[in-house]
């Protein structure tokens, strides 16, 4: 998941001035974007909810790669208010999911099993296309590797959302649909805090050793 290379990205300090790791990491942010469009209109045109949910890891990594190309240069507290934004935007969008799944259980609609595993097949090859694309950088510094990583794992997401179409497809009921939901959406909601969390701490002004030992 996105939310668990997070750190790496945001944290860094230094960002690598080659452009063809830049011009790399332009493309990575379109295709997820783009595939993060895709899967939410998809997902709401299909009424399935893992696909809405899957469309987490493209949000979460387009914000990382926005990260890392625009304000992991700058200073500590800017990079650490866009990992603040990140972390609520994920929480909210998870909290959304989970809201329309239960929604879909109470009123009983199926998704499309069909264009569920034609756009998560297509994400699965959008993820597979970024791996690649960055598999030259993986032994890079820290940043370099984790957006290589977050790219590579993000390809379970899009299994389990094939997975789930086999299981509407098979059973003709939207329960795998909605499992595989509720799993994405509450990683995405569990990450989203641990960021919020972290860019918080970050914010936090430091307090001088002497103001500390007068009280």
């Amino acid at each position: 998941m996105a939310e668990g290379c997070c750190e790496s990205v945001c944290a860094s300090t230094k960002t690598s001035n080659d452009p063809r790791w830049r011009r790399a990491l332009w493309i990575a942010l379109g295709v997820n974007a783009s595939m993060f469009a895709v899967e939410l209109l998809a997902g709401s045109a299909a009424h399935s909810r893992a696909l809405q949910a899957d469309a987490l890891d493209f949000l979460g990594d387009g914000a990382n790669y926005a990260i890392a190309l625009l304000v992991a240069g700058m200073a500590l507290a800017w990079r650490s208010r866009a990992a603040l934004a990140k972390g609520l935007t994920l929480m909210g969008f998870g909290a959304w999911v989970l809201a329309t799944a239960v929604q879909a259980a109470i009123t009983g609609a199926t998704p499309e099993p069909e264009t569920m595993g034609i756009v998560g097949f297509m994400a699965l090859v959008a993820n597979a296309g970024v791996a690649l694309l960055l598999y030259r950088f993986r032994t890079g510094d820290a940043n370099m590797r984790s957006v290589w990583i977050c790219s590579r794992n993000d390809a379970i997401g899009n299994i389990a959302v094939m997975a789930a179409a086999l299981g509407v497809f098979g059973t003709g009921e939207a329960w795998p649909d909605l499992v595989v939901a509720a799993i994405l959406a509450s990683l995405g909601i569990s990450g989203g805090w641990q960021i919020v969390r972290h860019a918080m701490e970050e914010l936090r002004p430091v307090r001088h050793p002497s103001a500390v030992r007068q009280e």
